[in-house]
């Protein structure tokens, strides 16, 4: 199942609604860990974020390894998966904004890659476009927390749309 909100709250209950004792839970863009305190007793967390205020409090957490960088950059992607091959839900918020593409193609990335049960994205960019959206009557769902069309193709090579989001993530 994947999930769009973009109150905070909601999100975060979400997430909370889904999680279960033992789950591994991947989150993209956890700030310093608001998200993360919520459920990090009742699970396994990976934690990502490029914020400079994260680095001190998310690495003092119990049951979360945190991952200083950013979500967009492959070997990020890489050390993730180091981690863990899989997960049980896939919690995305890069700041909630209007950036659709950018959400997106971290959420076809990340969730290409470790099939993750449930995803649950706040963007309010992604949930306007659902909810404006009127469907051609083509029958394209997904059951799962990813994209099954993209079901066995592993950890997705370096897009290079990448490179035209910031020149900090060339190297």
């Amino acid at each position: 199942m994947i999930k769009l909100s973009y109150d905070i709250k909601k999100y975060r209950q979400d997430i909370r609604d889904l999680v279960k004792p033992c789950d591994t839970v991947i989150e993209l863009g956890c700030h310093v860990g608001g998200t993360t305190k919520l459920i990090s007793n009742d699970c396994n967390v990976i934690a990502v974020d490029n914020s400079p205020e994260a680095l001190d409090i998310m690495e003092n957490m119990d049951n979360v390894y945190f991952i200083s960088g950013d979500v967009r950059r492959h070997e990020v992607l890489a050390e993730a998966f180091e981690i863990s091959q899989s997960c049980d839900v896939l919690a995305i918020d890069l700041g909630g904004g209007y950036h659709p593409d950018t959400a997106f193609k971290v959420f076809y990335i990340w969730s290409s890659t470790f099939k993750p049960t449930h995803t649950v994205i706040r963007n309010r960019g992604l949930l306007e476009f659902v909810n404006s959206a009127q469907c051609s009557g083509e029958d394209y769902v997904s059951d799962e927390g990813y994209l099954e069309s993209y079901h066995d193709s592993g950890i997705p090579p370096l897009i290079k749309e990448f490179d035209l989001w910031t020149p900090l993530l060339k190297k």
